[in-house]
């Protein structure tokens, strides 16, 4: 992972020298989510970006308990037992800046975040964006560009002292005022429309300004993709589809900057014909993670509803019941979510599409459960026709030989046809072409 010439420079490069590439981001830390993304890129050639986002993993070790050097050895552990070579991986950090301590004053929060920015810089995370566009509790209402500007060059110097001690190579930078919500937003109702041409360029310059002034003139030549709001959202019900045309002038103002693409953020349940036309338009780093542990828990559904016909109920995991349990128990990741009644509640926390229950797949009770529910499928032979009722698309491939039925290859294989989808539009981009009639 230690290139000295950045693979993600790469990729930009090739992109605004015309061809049709971008590079595809998993935000996760589940390992059969992982393993699924290796599995994808190993099949499309591809190199994998995973980052771990500020609340999943940080100095204190966030909600997955693990700090950025041990999530990269979770990562590199993953790899040798998936034969993925460690040369194709590249590490990113997530909404890095003041995002987990945004109820402390601001120079409590930053404090921490410099710590955090340092943290993932010196333990080899080499795509860093610097997430510094939300309050703190002693901000205005409102950040100027300015105030967002002059934090993120702060943590800037943080993350290329800490490489450097470290002998790394330095990282690359994503910046960015107008950041979507981490994970979806509570309700479509609040997600923006697409970015301005006009503050898109405030936004660069006055992060310009700031890097400049901070001495950061070799790190800003580093900075690689603005983070804009293209359009896309989604809460937990609803998707906002992505329009070209309302993008148009966005990425038609991007043509004068020919070192950037654009990052977007919440591309999770976009059609796989936007994706490829999003790639086209200069957005070309997409960002994935709700989707993939969505699919996820479909999977580990459709799995418990096989259990139900085959196993005694004795024996049975009761894994969705389980996690219901333990979601009522510690409600602090769902709670601010999802609205409505508890019957409403209830049905979101199962099948939302911001997918709160991926934070408690964690939790020791639901991670026994899914053990259980896996040992109970593979000690016995799961009948074709429940493969079909339950997981369709995976049976036409156990049908075909090239899939087998042990549970985790089942779901890894629900999760990698999500991912596929994006390492299609970044390596086997077919925007230009026409959508066949069904």
């Amino acid at each position: 992972m230690n290139q000295t010439f950045s693979p993600v420079q790469r990729i930009v490069q090739q992109h605004r020298r015309g061809a049709a590439v971008g590079l595809y981001s998993v935000c996760c830390s589940h390992p059969l989510v992982l393993r699924a993304a290796m599995r994808v890129a190993l099949a499309y050639d591809t190199p994998l970006l995973v980052e771990a986002t500020s609340n999943q993993v940080d100095q204190f070790g966030g909600y997955t308990g693990m700090t950025p050097a041990q999530f990269r050895e979770h990562l590199l552990q993953l790899a040798r037992e998936q034969a993925f070579p460690a040369e194709r991986l590249i590490l990113g950090g997530d909404h890095l800046g003041p995002n987990a301590w945004q109820r402390q004053d601001a120079a409590t929060a930053m404090a921490h975040a410099e710590t955090l920015v340092a943290a993932y810089a010196g333990a080899g995370f080499h795509k860093i964006h610097l997430d510094c566009s939300m309050r703190c509790a002693d901000d205005p209402e409102r950040l100027s560009d300015e105030t967002v500007a002059l934090r993120s060059a702060r943590l800037c110097e943080a993350a290329e002292a800490a490489a450097a001690a470290a002998g790394l190579p330095p990282p690359v930078y994503v910046i960015g005022t107008e950041v979507p919500v981490p994970g979806g937003e509570a309700a479509l109702a609040d997600a923006g429309a697409p970015t301005a041409p006009s503050a898109a360029a405030r936004t660069l310059e006055v992060h310009r300004q700031a890097f400049a002034a901070a001495g950061l003139r070799d790190a800003w030549r580093r900075v690689v993709a603005l983070v804009v709001q293209p359009g896309v959202d989604f809460d937990a019900s609803h998707i906002q589809h992505y329009d070209p045309r309302q993008a148009a002038a966005l990425s038609e103002w991007l043509a004068g900057h020919p070192g950037l693409v654009f990052e977007a953020h919440s591309t999770d349940y976009q059609r796989e014909a936007s994706l490829h036309a999003m790639v086209r338009d200069h957005f070309a780093i997409l960002k994935v993670g709700p989707a993939a542990t969505f699919a996820l828990r479909e999977a580990l559904l459709a799995l418990c509803q096989i259990e139900d016909e085959l196993v005694v109920p004795a024996q049975r995991s009761r894994l969705m019941q389980v996690l219901e349990d333990v979601m009522l128990a510690k409600p602090q990741h769902w709670r601010a979510h999802y609205a409505g009644s508890s019957d409403e509640q209830r049905v979101l926390r199962r099948y939302g599409l911001s997918d709160r229950c991926r934070y408690y797949w964690g939790e020791p009770e639901v991670a026994a459960a899914v053990q259980r529910l896996f040992l109970n499928l593979d000690a016995r032979e799961i009948p074709l026709p429940l493969l079909s009722q339950h997981l369709p698309d995976q049976y036409l491939d156990v049908l075909q030989g090239q899939l087998s039925t042990r549970a985790q290859a089942l779901v890894q294989h629900k999760i990698g046809r999500v991912l596929a989808q994006y390492a299609r539009a970044c390596s086997r981009n077919r925007a230009e072409l026409p959508v066949p009639a069904l």
